[in-house]
């Protein structure tokens, strides 16, 4: 089948590689027999709410971010409905923030955030970088580790009782203290590891892709066919015990 992906802002928000994650959920589509149309969606398009079966979001400077966060606003009645109505989200360093409620700089100025994640982050001076690895349990029983790279000075903080993506095995995550990394809301998932993310772990990207099957077909996600993936587990492999060697707060 075809699935609609709006890539938001790649013309500002590709930092570390990010856009590299579009090709993988590309390939891992095409394997699968199924075809990916990804739609650039900038400041000059309109978010239609549920033309798109999945939304992605990269990161990107203090700059970048301040460009695009109050065209954002303008996208946000509409990002919110299409991930109420079950499409799947994937948000990465500067757009998992701008995901949240507001990002506050050191001087007190905020960009606004279109509230999808119960969070806000708050600009640090020292930036929080390396490898990390996470604990993660996206599927109810099914415990799964998610190796990636972080490299950002803000300190997200999220709600009590806010659901984060993952538990820190080693690194820093969202605040270097809470040990939450990430937040997931639903079938949208935020995270601060760039590297890109979904070459080193493949079924976060299969999880994606059934997700976005799900809201294409109005059913539940399907279990996708295997596929062999020794290089992605090497590198997952790799990129896992560069974060247990480098230790960390957690």
């Amino acid at each position: 089948m075809k699935l609609v992906v709006g890539h938001l802002y790649p013309d500002y928000l590709n930092i570390y590689a990010d856009r590299g994650n579009i090709a993988v959920l590309e390939r891992r589509a095409a394997w699968r027999g199924h075809e990916l149309d990804v739609q650039p969606v900038s400041t000059e398009d309109a978010l239609e709410p549920g033309a798109h079966d999945l939304l992605y979001i990269g990161g990107g400077q203090d700059r970048e971010q301040a460009l695009v966060a109050h065209d954002l606003q303008g996208k946000r009645d509409a990002l919110l409905t299409a991930a109420e109505g079950g499409a799947a989200v994937l948000a990465v360093c500067g757009g998992y923030q701008l995901l949240g409620r507001f990002y506050r700089f050191g001087n007190g100025d905020e960009l606004p955030g279109v509230g999808l994640f119960p969070l806000h982050t708050i600009a640090g001076e020292r930036r929080m970088i390396g490898d990390i690895l996470l604990d993660a349990e996206l599927t109810s029983g099914e415990r799964r580790t998610i190796a990636g790279f972080e490299n950002h000075a803000g300190r997200t903080y999220l709600d009590a009782g806010a659901e984060p993506l993952g538990r820190v095995v080693a690194g820093f995550g969202n605040d270097g203290e809470s040990g939450a990394e990430g937040c997931r809301v639903g079938r949208a998932i935020g995270t601060y590891l760039h590297g890109p993310l979904l070459p080193r772990n493949p079924w976060l990207a299969d999880w994606l892709l059934a997700q976005a099957i799900a809201h294409r077909t109005g059913d539940v996600p399907p279990v996708l066919s295997p596929l062999p993936d020794e290089l992605e587990r090497d590198a997952h492999a790799v990129s896992a015990q560069r974060a247990r060697g480098r230790g960390g707060r957690f």
